[in-house]
């Protein structure tokens, strides 16, 4: 396993190097500056400005700059929030993002595995079609029509929810439901597919003739085989809660992370918008990394050196 980590931590560096890389470009190539607004600012302040923030500097040597900075850690300084430095936006954020981001995960891996379950054990029977209907729903709606809808009804009409903001356990509702409804959906068809296959299996058939329980074949034998593809699908649900949550946070007001990325867009905050694309695809890389070794403890059938 030594060998793998080892593969897999070079080419995370390498990956993250060329994120670092096209972000820096892309992020210079949007038309305007960090310093342009409605109310242009005087030629002097703005000059000064360019210098303060190197932005006067030639390209390659912003990007050089930046690099031997990230070294350290330092993603230097927003340019959008003055006085205000990356590092202190995101040690801020983030954990908004992650506290919804925890109970989003959550929801979808409970209500995905147990809706699977109740489908694939009614096969073609009433709980299955109402269960796939409901799948559907949710793998085509988007998360934002979902939210809005959620914010109209339920928080509107109804007013059983709260919206803007996390400073309850009702708040976490309607976002945490907007943000797990395309996963959970997946999981659903994900495992029911896997547990049907699976229960056909030999290993299911010679359970039953030794006069198992079928509440002990399924949760025993049956649901550890079919769980397997869930594990390997947890690096992309961590991938999709997270970028669901850029559209999640900005309708509901939730001053998480991805509400600080779409605002660094909008605001050219160059260094903002590399810092959070950097610190997301860092989480997202180990994420993944430690996906594929439960995988092979879960399995041991998988060999990681290979």
């Amino acid at each position: 396993m030594s060998k793998y980590l080892l593969k897999r931590i070079v080419s995370s560096i390498f990956t993250l190097w060329v994120v670092i890389t096209i972000t820096f470009l892309l992020a210079h190539a949007i038309p305007g500056g960090p310093f342009d607004s409605d109310k242009k600012l005087p030629p002097e302040i703005k000059k000064n400005l360019m210098i303060k923030y190197h932005q006067d500097k030639p390209l390659y040597w912003q990007y050089g700059n930046y690099l031997k900075n990230l070294l350290t850690l330092d993603m230097g300084p927003s340019t959008a929030q003055k006085g205000t430095t990356v590092n202190d936006i995101i040690g801020r954020s983030f954990p908004v993002s992650a506290r919804l981001g925890t109970v989003a995960v959550l929801v979808s891996l409970a209500f995905g595995i147990f809706m699977g379950i109740i489908s694939a054990l009614n096969q073609n029977r009433w709980p299955d079609k109402l269960v796939m209907f409901v799948s559907i729903l949710g793998v085509t709606i988007p998360s934002f029509v979902m939210g809005t809808m959620f914010i109209y009804i339920f928080a509107e009409k109804l007013r059983i929810f709260p919206v803007f903001g996390l400073t309850s356990p009702k708040h976490y509702v309607l976002p945490a439901i907007g943000l797990a409804g395309f996963s959970c959906a997946f999981i659903t068809r994900l495992v029911r597919s896997s547990l049907l296959d699976v229960i056909r299996q030999d290993f299911i058939r010679n359970a039953r003739a030794k006069g198992l329980s079928e509440t002990a074949i399924i949760f025993r034998h049956a649901l550890i085989n079919a769980i397997l593809p869930v594990i390997t699908y947890l690096g992309t649900l961590i991938a999709g809660i997270l970028t669901g949550s850029f559209i999640i946070e900005k309708i509901f007001t939730i001053p998480g992370l991805g509400r600080s990325f779409v605002d660094s867009i909008s605001n050219r905050d160059y260094t903002l918008i590399l810092g959070v694309t950097i610190f997301y695809s860092a989480f997202l890389i180990i994420s993944n990394l430690i996906v594929d070794i439960l995988y092979a403890l879960i399995d041991p059938r998988i060999k990681l050196e290979g």
